[in-house]
């Protein structure tokens, strides 16, 4: 895999964060690479040329280097994902679930994969509708989740949901999660929810908060189309990624289902998904069996 014109984009408004981007643009270039900057990324550390929008850079990068965090890849995994960019993460977040790349030596890291040492990984995205009186009103795509909640002060909301046409269940609860295997990580796994390796294909449906204990998390085929009606319940909203929101009303539908686009991930070679777990969920903290016998 060779590129000719990299994107940088940085996450937005982000303070300390421009001679980071300077340097990897100063990188990129020596190494013969056209870098084209996202247009609040060039005013944000006052580039001369012109910045780009995501359907821009989707037409004409052959990768996008992601400076931040997770919440900034999620943005611009979405926006990216109909162009099939390869995205590269640059972590200057707190987590780095998807953005795996320490921003302290990312030029060595970056330089071994211009020169071919990379793996590539494939990520599925979810698309969600609403409707009401059978109609359209609202459409996104989730990298990580689509959320049905209830309102902040608001009692429980109460959901049909059915997979193919097949009534599962009723539910009364504080909402439920709708997430991609990369999305278990999120919101999912703190309502209870299971860890699936991002290369399953799955969706996973996560209770939040629900008033009968035996409602619990379920892994579906992501070949399905999941129906939820809400029934009762004031106040409702769905989210996409916690990035676009939506007010529901009484029996309004959503239809989930896989989206048709997925998203690339470029690592460095020797990445290990078990490693980030390890990491990020503080397994390696706690000591050993045999240090704990001595």
């Amino acid at each position: 895999m060779t590129f000719q014109k990299i994107a940088i984009i940085g996450k937005p408004g982000a303070t300390g964060i421009a001679e980071s981007l300077t340097q990897l643009a100063a990188f990129l270039q020596d190494a013969g690479i056209e870098v084209l900057f996202e247009a609040e990324t060039a005013q944000n550390i006052n580039h001369q040329g012109i910045g780009l929008n995501a359907q821009q850079i989707g037409e004409q990068a052959d990768a996008a280097i992601v400076v931040g965090g997770d919440g900034t890849m999620l943005g611009i995994a979405r926006q990216l994902a109909p162009y099939n960019v390869p995205l590269i993460g640059i972590n200057q977040g707190r987590l780095g679930f998807m953005t795996d790349i320490p921003a302290e030596g990312m030029l060595p890291i970056l330089s071994d994969m211009l020169a071919g040492e990379m793996e590539s990984e494939q990520r599925s995205l979810l698309e969600g509708a609403v409707l009401r009186d059978g109609q359209i009103i609202f459409r996104g795509l989730a990298f990580n989740d689509v959320v049905v909640a209830r309102g902040a002060g608001s009692g429980m909301v109460e959901l049909r949901v059915t997979v193919d046409g097949h009534f599962m269940y009723n539910q009364r609860s504080d909402g439920l999660i709708a997430s991609t295997p990369t999305g278990s990580t999120a919101y999912a796994l703190s309502a209870g929810g299971p860890l699936l390796h991002p290369t399953l294909g799955g969706i996973v449906l996560v209770p939040i908060a629900p008033h009968a204990l035996s409602n619990r998390p379920i892994v579906l085929p992501d070949s399905c189309e999941i129906r939820i009606e809400v029934i009762a319940g004031r106040d409702c909203s769905i989210n996409f990624d916690m990035q676009s929101l939506a007010s529901l009303a009484y029996h309004d539908c959503i239809l989930v289902r896989r989206s048709a686009h997925s998203a690339t991930f470029l690592h460095p070679r020797g990445w290990s998904y078990y490693d980030t777990l390890r990491e990020k969920l503080h397994w390696n903290e706690y000591p050993s069996v045999e240090g704990q016998l001595k």
